[in-house]
């Protein structure tokens, strides 16, 4: 993995003007070779700043997440273990606001597809759902590249502090509102 990376930032460096494009392809093949997005947006801070890293991480965040709508669709087991993941994570019954995704992106360790397949889920089509993809790529572009060495070279305290906030975040901008249905609140009784 950290070969292709290396072998990657490499051929991107040496592209001259094609490394936007070649760069916004790591991104999509990214998940191929199982690089974090965290390695690819430091790469794009890296080699092109933080604006112009984050804008071309922005597009390539975007155009995984096109891809993997059609992919879902061309695949309806990958939604079946996806939407497991998404069960067991989620539950049922958790909506979740577009801040709280947001943050969800920023957090390494949940699923890039996890939150796809949420989007997916709560629009009604690919113009909607693609406009929210990109709304929810900008928070993980612009830190990661901007701050990416800092979060990366962090000692462990460090870590746990900022996933502790992290965490915090996510509840704050969760909804405050629960409905419970009749038949859940009052279940029958099993003699």
């Amino acid at each position: 993995m950290e070969e292709f990376l290396e072998r990657s930032t490499q051929f991107i460096e040496q592209s001259g003007w094609l490394a936007p494009l070649f760069f916004i392809l790591l991104h999509v093949f990214r998940q191929i070779f199982f690089i974090p997005v965290l390695l690819v947006c430091l790469v794009g801070g890296y080699l092109f700043g933080t604006f112009y890293g984050s804008l071309y991480s922005m597009i390539g965040l975007t155009t995984v997440s096109l891809v993997f709508y059609g992919l879902i669709h061309l695949f309806p087991m990958m939604r079946e273990k996806l939407g497991g993941l998404k069960k067991r994570f989620l539950k049922e019954q958790h909506r979740l606001t577009l801040p709280q995704m947001m943050i969800m992106r920023l957090i390494p360790f949940i699923h890039f597809h996890l939150v796809s397949l949420y989007l997916m889920e709560t629009t009604r089509d690919l113009k909607s759902y693609v406009k929210k993809s990109f709304l929810v790529s900008i928070p993980p572009a612009i830190v990661y590249t901007a701050f990416g060495d800092m979060i990366h070279d962090l000692p462990l305290t460090g870590t746990i502090i900022f996933a502790i906030f992290m965490i915090i975040l996510f509840l704050f901008f969760r909804k405050k509102r629960t409905n419970i249905s009749w038949n859940d609140f009052f279940q029958p009784k099993n003699s």
